[in-house]
């Protein structure tokens, strides 16, 4: 979904800035851009735990889980890292997103470092759209403990938890049974995702525009092991075998729970998505050749 947003003027704006406060680069750019927010009439937030580390007068600290709420944009200046937990306040809030990538790949983020002056400038002047990308929802059931739930923008696993170990699982999709794998683990994407864990572990590149959800087996010891994408509205049931050694189960590798033998989780499509800021229109294929360095005239170079 495109939502190009109107100009005009608000009574107040608001924007929330999330950095990686234990990087001195990452903490003098987020002073930049808090000033430069300030200077426009913003009011600029930060998360509480970080305000020390910023040191920048004028700056609104605030805690809790409506740490974005009412407020016009998230800003994450950092790596993918730090987009994460910046999504962790945005999407709750439905806020839009902005990342400005300070680290390596920074495949979430929408600018990077050198477009710092005009991703300010376009925030203050809303010159931006805003896309709408899948996320997942999660639960995990076994007895003798509490339900757990959460969610995820990239992807949702279920991996071994002792090194030593193949993990034994069961896979169901659409209530049907699908296959048992022992495996590493269990990787469920989103499109957004598909560039991350799932990649690595073979899974395909998908277009975020694309409605679809992933799954991809990690180290399967099995004859069926491909990755599957199937339709936006499955659900992923993944069961730990009874007998088989401890798992854990991982939200965006930031949210880790440990299951027992016999637990049951259901990943399905998020109730909610992320909402993420886009200034300009770029080709996601544009997005994959810069990120990864893609040998676009060849390995060896075009020698005609």
């Amino acid at each position: 979904m495109h939502d190009r947003r109107p100009a005009g003027r608000a009574v107040k704006r608001t924007a929330l800035l999330v950095t990686h406060t234990g990087r001195r680069r990452s903490t003098e750019h987020a002073r930049t851009v808090a000033a430069d927010l300030i200077a426009a009439g913003f009011e600029v937030r930060v998360v509480a735990e970080e305000a020390d580390d910023l040191d920048l007068p004028g700056v609104v600290p605030v805690a809790g889980p409506e740490t974005a709420e009412g407020a016009e944009i998230v800003i994450a200046l950092g790596g993918d890292g730090t987009f994460l937990r910046a999504a962790e306040l945005a999407r709750p809030a439905k806020v839009p997103l902005l990342g400005i990538n300070l680290g390596k790949v920074g495949f979430l983020a929408e600018a990077e470092i050198d477009d710092l002056d005009v991703a300010v400038r376009d925030v203050v002047g809303r010159s931006y759209a805003v896309d709408e990308r899948l996320t997942l929802d999660v639960t995990a059931e076994f007895d003798g403990g509490p339900t757990i739930e959460s969610w995820a923008l990239n992807e949702i696993s279920v991996e071994k938890g002792e090194r030593a170990q193949m993990l034994e699982l069961l896979v169901d999709v659409d209530g049907r049974p699908l296959s048992r794998y022992g495996c590493d683990g269990v990787v469920c994407a989103t499109p957004t995702g598909s560039t991350a864990y799932a990649f690595s572990g073979g899974g395909p590149v998908v277009w975020p525009e694309v409605e679809a959800l992933l799954l991809v087996p990690i180290s399967a010891h099995a004859l069926f092991s491909r990755p599957l994408v199937t339709a936006p509205t499955s659900t992923f049931s993944i069961t730990v075998d009874p007998f088989t050694t401890l798992a854990v189960l991982s939200c965006d590798g930031r949210r880790v729970y440990d299951l027992p033998p016999g637990a049951r989780v259901t990943v399905r499509r998020g109730a909610l998505p992320v909402r993420i800021v886009r200034l300009r229109d770029r080709s996601f294929t544009d997005r994959l050749v810069a990120k990864f360095g893609l040998p676009v005239h060849g390995w060896r170079g075009n020698r005609r």
